[in-house]
């Protein structure tokens, strides 16, 4: 374990060197953080309570949405356009000769570079938000704690999903497709345009099991105190059984890709 966290820590300093795309990132987070707000102030003034939100938590939505935007890769970004890349080129043949796990070493990297996304990317924005907006952030630490282990959680889940992705790069000779339709799969079912809880009826509890939820849609819930007590346990093995599901999948998957699969370059 102490090389896996290794590769976080010099993970987290590699993105820290990125210093004019983090500045760049705040600005364009805060940006869209003001036009979106004022979106959803024109919508809950004509459909207070959408989605069981009042303003307020209609707001806090959409500022912990900024901070966790880049995090949790809810656009893209991250490792998968590099693994894919190693994996076209045919470089992932050194990767697999390494005496270490392929996709913890991945989840090690994701991890630092989402922590640092969320301190860098993540912690102005929604001071910009604070300051500008009556949001409605709790006073419990407890409350910020489950929030905080939400978003690992998330983290984990949004990892799974574009290793997987990633992955499809050893039968196709260029993965932006499939990457594509992740991201649009993504932001429309994690929350990021508008939060799940607003869509109507069946479709609305079908979008809420997916497990694009579990990155963004329940770490805000969370956080706004939607999920307590019994409800909270609830969320928490949901967002741990779509983690542990989807890394199995990516197992099975990349255990399939190495045997049968010819590394394109390689």
């Amino acid at each position: 374990m102490r090389l896996y966290a290794a590769v976080a820590v010099n993970s987290f300093r590699r993105y820290a060197t990125y210093r004019v795309a983090t500045a760049a990132g705040v600005f364009t987070n805060t940006v869209f953080g003001f036009i979106i707000a004022y979106t959803f102030i024109a919508l809950w003034s004509e459909r207070p309570h959408l989605g069981g939100y009042d303003q307020s938590q209609a707001l806090t939505f959409v500022w912990v949405s900024q901070a966790l935007l880049a995090a949790c890769a809810l656009l893209g970004g991250g490792f998968q356009e590099e693994l894919q890349e190693r994996i076209r080129s045919g470089d992932i043949a050194v990767d697999l000769y390494r005496p270490v796990d392929l996709q913890l070493w991945w989840l090690a990297s994701e991890l630092g570079r989402a922590a640092f996304q969320l301190l860098g990317r993540g912690a102005v924005p929604l001071a910009v938000g604070v300051l500008a907006f009556d949001l409605a952030l709790p006073a419990d630490p407890l409350t910020w704690l489950a929030f905080l282990l939400a978003v690992f959680l998330g983290i984990v889940v949004g990892f799974a999903v574009r290793y997987l992705v990633a992955l499809c790069s050893f039968w196709l000779l260029d993965g932006a497709g499939v990457s594509l339709i992740a991201g649009l799969a993504s932001t429309f079912f994690s929350g990021v345009l508008l939060p799940l809880n607003a869509f109507p009826g069946g479709f609305g509890e079908f979008v809420r099991t997916l497990p694009w939820a579990a990155m963004l849609q329940v770490p805000v819930d969370v956080l706004l105190g939607q999920a307590t007590g019994a409800r909270l346990l609830a969320a928490l093995a949901f967002q741990a059984g779509w983690a542990v599901v989807l890394l199995g999948a990516g197992r099975a998957l990349q255990a399939l890709a190495t045997s049968k699969a010819v590394v394109q370059g390689g």
